[in-house]
C-alpha cells in the first residue's frame, strides 16, 4: 500500500476558518478568498472574510456610491 497517495496536504492542515463578519466556521479553501497569491496555499494567504460576506459587503458599497452619482445639474 502506498501512503503517499492516501493522505493529503489538506488533511493535515487547519481547514476551517471563522469568519469576522458573520460569524460562521467554514471552509477555508472553498469559502474565503486568496488574497496574497505568491505566498502559496497557506492558511495565512486567505482572507478572515467569507466570500458571502465579501459579496455583501461590496454590493452595499456600491450601491451607495451610486446614488452620489445621480445627481441632476442645478437650475438656477
Amino acid at each position: 500500500m502506498d501512503l503517499d497517495k492516501q493522505i493529503n496536504l489538506e488533511h493535515l492542515l487547519f481547514v476551517d476558518r471563522h469568519c469576522r463578519t458573520c460569524g460562521q466556521i467554514k471552509n477555508l479553501l472553498e469559502d474565503f478568498y486568496l488574497t496574497r497569491k505568491d505566498r502559496g496555499f497557506y492558511p495565512s494567504a486567505y482572507s478572515y472574510e467569507c466570500k458571502d460576506c465579501t459579496i455583501k459587503r461590496i454590493t452595499v458599497s456600491r450601491m451607495t456610491t451610486k446614488i452620489f452619482e445621480r445627481w441632476e445639474y442645478p437650475d438656477w
